[in-house]
Protein backbone atom coordinates (compact mmCIF):
# COMPACT_ATOMS: atom_id res chain seq x y z
CA UNK A 1 0.00 0.00 0.00
CA UNK A 2 1.51 3.63 -0.85
CA UNK A 3 2.03 5.36 2.37
CA UNK A 4 1.47 9.04 2.75
CA UNK A 5 3.75 11.37 2.48
CA UNK A 6 4.90 13.69 5.75
CA UNK A 7 3.04 16.48 4.45
CA UNK A 8 -0.22 14.57 3.60
CA UNK A 9 0.17 12.96 7.20
CA UNK A 10 0.20 16.40 8.77
CA UNK A 11 -2.74 17.74 6.80
CA UNK A 12 -5.24 14.80 7.33
CA UNK A 13 -4.32 15.21 11.25
CA UNK A 14 -5.39 18.75 10.98
CA UNK A 15 -8.58 17.74 9.58
CA UNK A 16 -9.19 15.37 12.28
CA UNK A 17 -9.05 18.24 14.81
CA UNK A 18 -10.68 20.84 12.48
CA UNK A 19 -13.35 18.31 12.52
CA UNK A 20 -13.47 17.67 16.05
CA UNK A 21 -13.75 21.86 16.60
CA UNK A 22 -16.43 22.45 14.26
CA UNK A 23 -18.48 19.50 16.34
CA UNK A 24 -17.46 21.74 19.14
CA UNK A 25 -18.72 24.84 18.09
CA UNK A 26 -22.06 23.17 16.74
CA UNK A 27 -22.55 21.80 20.41
CA UNK A 28 -21.71 25.35 21.39
CA UNK A 29 -24.10 26.89 19.33
CA UNK A 30 -27.07 24.29 20.44
CA UNK A 31 -27.42 22.81 16.85
CA UNK A 32 -26.21 19.31 18.25
CA UNK A 33 -26.67 18.16 21.59
CA UNK A 34 -23.86 15.30 21.89
CA UNK A 35 -20.93 15.91 23.54
CA UNK A 36 -18.76 14.38 20.81
CA UNK A 37 -20.60 15.95 18.00
CA UNK A 38 -23.01 15.12 15.05
CA UNK A 39 -23.26 14.16 11.62
CA UNK A 40 -26.08 16.13 9.39
CA UNK A 41 -27.68 14.70 6.86
CA UNK A 42 -28.98 16.25 4.51
CA UNK A 43 -32.67 14.94 2.56
CA UNK A 44 -30.72 14.04 -0.25
CA UNK A 45 -27.32 12.81 0.70
CA UNK A 46 -26.88 8.80 1.38
CA UNK A 47 -26.45 7.65 5.24
CA UNK A 48 -22.23 7.06 4.51
CA UNK A 49 -20.52 4.28 6.72
CA UNK A 50 -16.71 3.67 6.62
CA UNK A 51 -14.90 0.32 6.24
CA UNK A 52 -10.94 0.03 7.33
CA UNK A 53 -10.94 -3.29 6.16
CA UNK A 54 -8.17 -5.76 4.60
CA UNK A 55 -8.52 -5.39 0.97
CA UNK A 56 -4.91 -6.22 -0.14
CA UNK A 57 -1.62 -8.60 0.20
CA UNK A 58 -2.04 -12.08 0.23
CA UNK A 59 -4.74 -12.73 2.18
CA UNK A 60 -7.95 -10.04 0.81
CA UNK A 61 -10.68 -12.21 1.48
CA UNK A 62 -10.91 -11.26 5.04
CA UNK A 63 -11.73 -7.59 4.02
CA UNK A 64 -13.87 -8.84 1.17
CA UNK A 65 -16.41 -11.26 3.45
CA UNK A 66 -16.51 -7.84 4.95
CA UNK A 67 -17.96 -6.23 2.32
CA UNK A 68 -20.34 -8.87 1.41
CA UNK A 69 -21.45 -9.20 4.94
CA UNK A 70 -22.46 -5.43 4.79
CA UNK A 71 -24.09 -5.44 1.71
CA UNK A 72 -26.35 -8.43 2.41
CA UNK A 73 -27.00 -6.14 5.91
CA UNK A 74 -27.84 -3.05 4.02
CA UNK A 75 -30.25 -5.18 1.29
CA UNK A 76 -32.15 -6.46 4.03
CA UNK A 77 -32.80 -3.06 4.74
CA UNK A 78 -33.84 -2.24 0.47
CA UNK A 79 -30.69 -0.54 0.75
CA UNK A 80 -32.45 2.03 2.71
CA UNK A 81 -31.65 3.52 6.25
CA UNK A 82 -34.07 6.35 7.30
CA UNK A 83 -34.99 6.82 3.96
CA UNK A 84 -31.68 7.23 2.35
CA UNK A 85 -29.40 5.31 0.23
CA UNK A 86 -26.76 3.19 2.38
CA UNK A 87 -23.19 3.63 1.47
CA UNK A 88 -19.92 2.18 1.72
CA UNK A 89 -16.60 4.16 1.83
CA UNK A 90 -13.70 1.74 2.10
CA UNK A 91 -10.13 1.98 3.24
CA UNK A 92 -7.33 -0.37 3.12
CA UNK A 93 -5.70 -1.38 6.39
CA UNK A 94 -3.15 -3.79 4.24
CA UNK A 95 -3.56 -5.78 7.86
CA UNK A 96 -0.70 -3.79 9.55
CA UNK A 97 -0.55 -1.35 12.29
CA UNK A 98 0.73 1.97 10.49
CA UNK A 99 -1.99 1.12 7.36
CA UNK A 100 -5.13 1.58 10.00
CA UNK A 101 -3.64 4.07 11.63
CA UNK A 102 -3.73 5.93 7.71
CA UNK A 103 -6.76 4.12 6.96
CA UNK A 104 -8.22 5.84 9.94
CA UNK A 105 -6.81 9.08 9.39
CA UNK A 106 -8.40 9.39 5.90
CA UNK A 107 -11.79 8.40 7.23
CA UNK A 108 -12.02 10.94 10.00
CA UNK A 109 -11.32 13.80 7.50
CA UNK A 110 -14.59 12.59 5.84
CA UNK A 111 -17.68 14.32 8.44
CA UNK A 112 -20.30 12.49 6.41
CA UNK A 113 -18.98 9.31 7.50
CA UNK A 114 -21.58 8.12 10.90
CA UNK A 115 -19.64 5.06 11.98
CA UNK A 116 -17.28 2.35 11.35
CA UNK A 117 -17.12 -1.41 10.28
CA UNK A 118 -13.26 -2.62 10.97
CA UNK A 119 -10.55 -4.00 11.12
CA UNK A 120 -9.53 -7.23 10.40
CA UNK A 121 -6.54 -7.30 11.57
CA UNK A 122 -5.78 -6.48 15.44
CA UNK A 123 -2.92 -5.21 14.13
CA UNK A 124 -4.51 -2.62 12.17
CA UNK A 125 -6.79 -1.94 15.25
CA UNK A 126 -3.77 -1.13 17.23
CA UNK A 127 -3.15 1.63 14.65
CA UNK A 128 -6.61 2.68 13.98
CA UNK A 129 -7.92 2.84 17.47
CA UNK A 130 -6.72 5.99 19.08
CA UNK A 131 -7.33 8.00 15.95
CA UNK A 132 -10.95 6.75 15.62
CA UNK A 133 -11.17 7.25 19.37
CA UNK A 134 -9.98 10.57 20.22
CA UNK A 135 -12.05 11.83 16.86
CA UNK A 136 -15.32 10.47 19.16
CA UNK A 137 -16.32 7.94 16.35
CA UNK A 138 -17.31 4.41 16.64
CA UNK A 139 -15.87 1.78 15.11
CA UNK A 140 -17.43 -2.15 15.03
CA UNK A 141 -15.43 -4.99 14.09
CA UNK A 142 -16.45 -8.09 12.47
CA UNK A 143 -13.45 -10.07 12.61
CA UNK A 144 -10.78 -9.05 15.52
CA UNK A 145 -9.90 -11.34 18.21
CA UNK A 146 -7.30 -10.18 20.26
CA UNK A 147 -7.80 -9.94 24.08
CA UNK A 148 -5.46 -6.60 24.12
CA UNK A 149 -8.34 -4.83 22.00
CA UNK A 150 -10.97 -4.92 24.97
CA UNK A 151 -8.66 -4.73 27.81
CA UNK A 152 -8.07 -1.34 29.40
CA UNK A 153 -5.33 -2.35 31.64
CA UNK A 154 -2.22 -0.61 29.81
CA UNK A 155 0.72 -2.18 31.70
CA UNK A 156 -0.86 -5.30 30.65
CA UNK A 157 0.01 -4.80 27.15
CA UNK A 158 -4.07 -3.65 26.95
CA UNK A 159 -5.11 -1.33 23.61
CA UNK A 160 -9.09 -0.70 24.38
CA UNK A 161 -9.83 3.01 23.87
CA UNK A 162 -13.60 4.57 23.95
CA UNK A 163 -15.70 3.92 20.83
CA UNK A 164 -14.46 0.40 19.94
CA UNK A 165 -16.83 -2.66 19.84
CA UNK A 166 -16.69 -5.92 17.79
CA UNK A 167 -19.28 -8.91 17.26
CA UNK A 168 -16.40 -11.53 16.66
CA UNK A 169 -15.32 -13.68 19.54
CA UNK A 170 -13.03 -12.73 22.23
CA UNK A 171 -9.43 -14.87 21.83
CA UNK A 172 -9.93 -15.99 25.34
CA UNK A 173 -12.86 -17.90 24.20
CA UNK A 174 -10.73 -19.25 21.70
CA UNK A 175 -7.73 -20.06 23.35
CA UNK A 176 -9.41 -21.86 26.47
CA UNK A 177 -11.83 -23.67 23.96
CA UNK A 178 -8.55 -25.22 21.84
CA UNK A 179 -7.04 -25.86 25.36
CA UNK A 180 -10.14 -27.90 26.70
CA UNK A 181 -10.18 -29.59 23.05
CA UNK A 182 -6.23 -30.51 23.22
CA UNK A 183 -6.60 -31.90 27.34
CA UNK A 184 -9.79 -33.45 27.34
CA UNK A 185 -10.63 -34.95 23.77
CA UNK A 186 -7.08 -35.62 22.62
CA UNK A 187 -5.38 -36.26 25.66
CA UNK A 188 -2.30 -34.87 25.20
CA UNK A 189 0.04 -33.37 28.19
CA UNK A 190 2.56 -31.32 26.55
CA UNK A 191 1.68 -28.26 24.13
CA UNK A 192 4.50 -26.64 22.19
CA UNK A 193 2.85 -22.84 21.29
CA UNK A 194 4.00 -20.62 17.95
CA UNK A 195 3.04 -16.79 17.58
CA UNK A 196 4.48 -14.50 15.02
CA UNK A 197 4.55 -11.11 17.42
CA UNK A 198 0.99 -9.61 16.28
CA UNK A 199 -1.09 -8.90 19.02
CA UNK A 200 -3.78 -11.33 17.09
CA UNK A 201 -1.19 -14.20 17.28
CA UNK A 202 0.02 -13.38 20.77
CA UNK A 203 -3.27 -13.37 22.50
CA UNK A 204 -4.37 -16.58 21.10
CA UNK A 205 -1.27 -17.98 21.69
CA UNK A 206 -0.75 -16.95 25.59
CA UNK A 207 -4.94 -17.60 26.20
CA UNK A 208 -4.80 -21.88 24.92
CA UNK A 209 -1.47 -21.69 27.13
CA UNK A 210 -2.88 -20.33 29.84
CA UNK A 211 -6.03 -22.56 30.07
CA UNK A 212 -3.54 -25.42 28.91
CA UNK A 213 -1.62 -25.21 32.02
CA UNK A 214 -4.69 -24.70 34.19
CA UNK A 215 -6.40 -28.14 33.22
CA UNK A 216 -3.38 -29.41 34.27
CA UNK A 217 -1.45 -29.62 31.08
CA UNK A 218 3.07 -28.46 30.57
CA UNK A 219 3.62 -25.75 27.90
CA UNK A 220 7.25 -26.90 26.95
CA UNK A 221 7.82 -24.36 24.27
CA UNK A 222 6.91 -20.65 23.38
CA UNK A 223 8.16 -19.71 20.28
CA UNK A 224 8.42 -16.74 17.61
CA UNK A 225 8.81 -16.13 14.12
CA UNK A 226 8.72 -13.13 12.04
CA UNK A 227 6.18 -12.10 9.56
CA UNK A 228 7.30 -13.13 6.38
CA UNK A 229 9.48 -15.71 7.16
CA UNK A 230 10.47 -18.72 5.16
CA UNK A 231 12.72 -20.77 6.53
CA UNK A 232 11.36 -22.43 9.76
CA UNK A 233 14.20 -25.12 10.39
CA UNK A 234 15.54 -23.82 13.72
CA UNK A 235 12.07 -23.39 15.21
CA UNK A 236 11.09 -27.03 14.20
CA UNK A 237 14.45 -28.33 15.46
CA UNK A 238 13.18 -26.26 18.81
CA UNK A 239 10.01 -28.00 18.77
CA UNK A 240 10.95 -31.62 18.78
CA UNK A 241 13.97 -30.97 21.23
CA UNK A 242 10.65 -29.94 23.89
CA UNK A 243 9.08 -32.86 23.48
CA UNK A 244 5.71 -31.50 23.01
CA UNK A 245 2.34 -33.72 22.06
CA UNK A 246 0.85 -30.62 20.29
CA UNK A 247 1.79 -27.40 18.36
CA UNK A 248 -0.22 -24.85 18.63
CA UNK A 249 0.75 -22.03 15.98
CA UNK A 250 -2.35 -19.29 15.56
CA UNK A 251 -0.81 -17.68 13.11
CA UNK A 252 -2.05 -16.08 9.45
CA UNK A 253 -2.47 -18.52 6.88
CA UNK A 254 0.79 -17.38 4.27
CA UNK A 255 3.38 -18.35 7.67
CA UNK A 256 0.65 -21.18 8.73
CA UNK A 257 1.37 -22.63 4.96
CA UNK A 258 4.73 -22.74 5.21
CA UNK A 259 5.03 -23.73 8.66
CA UNK A 260 2.97 -26.97 8.00
CA UNK A 261 4.90 -27.67 4.71
CA UNK A 262 8.21 -27.44 6.27
CA UNK A 263 7.02 -29.41 9.39
CA UNK A 264 5.99 -32.55 7.51
CA UNK A 265 9.40 -32.24 5.95
CA UNK A 266 10.67 -33.34 9.56
CA UNK A 267 11.19 -36.78 10.52
CA UNK A 268 11.50 -35.90 13.89
CA UNK A 269 7.99 -34.33 14.13
CA UNK A 270 6.40 -37.33 12.30
CA UNK A 271 4.09 -37.79 15.00
CA UNK A 272 3.23 -34.51 16.65
CA UNK A 273 -0.55 -33.10 16.61
CA UNK A 274 -0.71 -30.02 14.67
CA UNK A 275 -3.53 -27.18 15.51
CA UNK A 276 -4.38 -23.54 14.26
CA UNK A 277 -6.64 -21.40 14.35
CA UNK A 278 -9.39 -18.66 12.37
CA UNK A 279 -6.78 -16.57 10.92
CA UNK A 280 -5.69 -19.73 8.83
CA UNK A 281 -9.12 -20.84 8.27
CA UNK A 282 -9.82 -20.05 4.62
CA UNK A 283 -10.64 -22.52 1.61
CA UNK A 284 -7.39 -20.93 0.20
CA UNK A 285 -5.46 -22.29 2.97
CA UNK A 286 -6.69 -25.83 3.15
CA UNK A 287 -5.88 -25.78 -0.82
CA UNK A 288 -2.45 -24.46 -0.94
CA UNK A 289 -1.18 -26.43 2.13
CA UNK A 290 -2.13 -29.58 0.48
CA UNK A 291 -1.54 -33.36 2.00
CA UNK A 292 0.48 -32.33 4.57
CA UNK A 293 -2.59 -30.19 5.93
CA UNK A 294 -4.73 -33.35 6.34
CA UNK A 295 -5.48 -34.38 10.05
CA UNK A 296 -4.39 -30.58 10.94
CA UNK A 297 -7.09 -28.98 13.55
CA UNK A 298 -8.18 -25.59 13.41
CA UNK A 299 -10.25 -23.30 16.23
CA UNK A 300 -12.53 -21.06 14.08
CA UNK A 301 -16.28 -19.81 14.10
CA UNK A 302 -18.80 -21.74 13.75
CA UNK A 303 -22.37 -20.67 13.13
CA UNK A 304 -25.38 -23.03 12.57
CA UNK A 305 -29.41 -22.66 12.89
CA UNK A 306 -32.24 -22.03 10.21
CA UNK A 307 -31.21 -18.32 10.13
CA UNK A 308 -27.54 -18.67 9.48
CA UNK A 309 -29.36 -21.68 6.49
CA UNK A 310 -31.10 -18.49 5.36
CA UNK A 311 -28.14 -16.22 5.04
CA UNK A 312 -25.61 -18.57 3.37
CA UNK A 313 -28.40 -19.18 0.66
CA UNK A 314 -29.22 -15.48 0.10
CA UNK A 315 -24.86 -15.32 -0.06
CA UNK A 316 -24.74 -17.75 -2.82
CA UNK A 317 -27.82 -16.09 -4.83
CA UNK A 318 -26.44 -12.72 -4.52
CA UNK A 319 -22.76 -13.11 -3.63
CA UNK A 320 -21.16 -16.01 -4.83
CA UNK A 321 -22.70 -19.32 -5.44
CA UNK A 322 -19.77 -21.40 -4.03
CA UNK A 323 -21.05 -19.33 -0.93
CA UNK A 324 -18.45 -17.91 2.16
CA UNK A 325 -15.37 -19.48 2.40
CA UNK A 326 -13.85 -17.60 5.38
CA UNK A 327 -14.87 -17.56 8.90
CA UNK A 328 -16.06 -14.31 10.02
CA UNK A 329 -19.39 -13.92 7.36
CA UNK A 330 -21.95 -14.19 9.75
CA UNK A 331 -20.39 -12.06 12.46
CA UNK A 332 -19.90 -9.37 9.31
CA UNK A 333 -23.74 -10.03 8.85
CA UNK A 334 -24.18 -9.05 12.84
CA UNK A 335 -21.81 -6.28 12.84
CA UNK A 336 -23.48 -3.89 10.32
CA UNK A 337 -26.80 -4.62 11.68
CA UNK A 338 -25.63 -3.81 14.95
CA UNK A 339 -24.25 -0.44 13.74
CA UNK A 340 -27.29 -0.15 11.17
CA UNK A 341 -29.72 -0.44 13.89
CA UNK A 342 -27.93 1.98 16.51
CA UNK A 343 -27.72 4.93 13.67
CA UNK A 344 -31.69 3.92 13.21
CA UNK A 345 -32.45 4.01 17.14
CA UNK A 346 -30.31 7.59 17.52
CA UNK A 347 -31.05 9.99 14.83
CA UNK A 348 -33.44 12.38 14.86
CA UNK A 349 -35.01 14.45 12.05
CA UNK A 350 -35.31 18.19 11.80
CA UNK A 351 -38.11 20.69 10.07
CA UNK A 352 -36.31 21.01 7.25
CA UNK A 353 -35.39 16.95 6.95
CA UNK A 354 -32.01 16.85 8.20
CA UNK A 355 -30.84 13.93 10.19
CA UNK A 356 -28.92 14.41 12.96
CA UNK A 357 -27.05 11.75 14.81
CA UNK A 358 -24.79 12.32 17.67
CA UNK A 359 -21.86 10.57 17.95
CA UNK A 360 -22.06 9.45 21.54
CA UNK A 361 -25.00 8.86 21.10
CA UNK A 362 -24.14 6.00 19.06
CA UNK A 363 -21.21 4.99 21.45
CA UNK A 364 -24.36 4.53 23.91
CA UNK A 365 -26.99 2.67 21.77
CA UNK A 366 -24.10 -0.12 21.00
CA UNK A 367 -23.09 -0.31 24.63
CA UNK A 368 -26.86 -0.68 25.75
CA UNK A 369 -27.09 -3.56 23.40
CA UNK A 370 -28.63 -6.81 25.50
CA UNK A 371 -29.60 -9.78 24.05
CA UNK A 372 -29.42 -8.94 20.30
CA UNK A 373 -30.81 -12.19 17.94
CA UNK A 374 -27.89 -12.32 16.08
CA UNK A 375 -27.10 -15.13 13.34
CA UNK A 376 -23.93 -16.04 15.84
CA UNK A 377 -25.56 -16.34 19.07
CA UNK A 378 -27.55 -13.72 22.02
CA UNK A 379 -25.30 -10.66 21.42
CA UNK A 380 -24.89 -8.38 24.34
CA UNK A 381 -22.30 -5.74 24.55
CA UNK A 382 -20.05 -4.94 27.64
CA UNK A 383 -18.24 -2.11 28.86
CA UNK A 384 -16.00 -3.29 31.68
CA UNK A 385 -12.21 -4.39 30.86
CA UNK A 386 -10.83 -7.15 30.01
CA UNK A 387 -14.34 -7.53 28.13
CA UNK A 388 -15.04 -3.75 26.83
CA UNK A 389 -16.57 -3.27 23.77
CA UNK A 390 -16.85 -7.44 23.31
CA UNK A 391 -20.77 -8.54 21.97
CA UNK A 392 -19.79 -11.85 21.54
CA UNK A 393 -20.05 -14.93 24.14
CA UNK A 394 -17.88 -17.44 22.45
CA UNK A 395 -20.53 -19.83 22.40
CA UNK A 396 -19.85 -19.52 17.62
CA UNK A 397 -16.89 -21.74 17.82
CA UNK A 398 -15.67 -24.72 16.98
CA UNK A 399 -12.98 -27.13 16.49
CA UNK A 400 -12.55 -28.17 12.79
CA UNK A 401 -10.17 -30.78 11.04
CA UNK A 402 -8.52 -30.92 7.79
CA UNK A 403 -9.64 -33.92 5.58
CA UNK A 404 -8.97 -34.64 1.90
CA UNK A 405 -12.47 -33.44 1.02
CA UNK A 406 -10.95 -30.18 2.07
CA UNK A 407 -7.57 -30.06 0.41
CA UNK A 408 -8.15 -31.95 -2.63
CA UNK A 409 -11.58 -31.72 -3.57
CA UNK A 410 -12.51 -27.93 -2.59
CA UNK A 411 -15.16 -29.12 -0.17
CA UNK A 412 -15.91 -26.12 2.43
CA UNK A 413 -16.30 -25.85 5.31
CA UNK A 414 -14.46 -29.28 7.53
CA UNK A 415 -16.14 -31.17 9.57
CA UNK A 416 -16.68 -30.08 13.39
CA UNK A 417 -15.34 -32.35 15.63
CA UNK A 418 -15.64 -30.26 18.71
CA UNK A 419 -17.68 -27.34 20.16
CA UNK A 420 -17.99 -25.40 23.43
CA UNK A 421 -21.71 -27.30 24.25
CA UNK A 422 -18.88 -30.50 23.96
CA UNK A 423 -16.30 -28.62 25.96
CA UNK A 424 -19.01 -27.96 28.90
CA UNK A 425 -20.65 -31.74 28.75
CA UNK A 426 -17.18 -33.33 29.00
Amino acid sequence: METLSHENHFLLLFLVFAIAAFSAAAHASGDCADELGCVEIAPDEKITFGGILRLSGPEPWTGNIAVSAFQLAALAHDGMLLGREIELVLEDSACSEEGGREAALRIVADPAIVGIIGTNCSLAAKGALPVISEAGWLMISPSNSSPFLTNADREAGGLYQPGYFRSSHNDLFQGALSAQFAAMSLGVSTVATIDDGDPYTMGLASAMADTFVGLGGDVVFRGKISKGATDMSELLRAIAQSGADLVYFPLFAAEATLFVEQLNNAPELEDIIMMTADGAFAKSFAQGVGEAGIGLYVAAPHVAGAAYDNFVETWKREIDEAGPTGGFHAHGYDAANLLLRAVAAVASERADGTLVIGRGALRAALSAVEDYDGLTGALTCQDESPYAGDCATGEALAIFQLSGSEVHDGNWPPPVVWTAGMAQGH
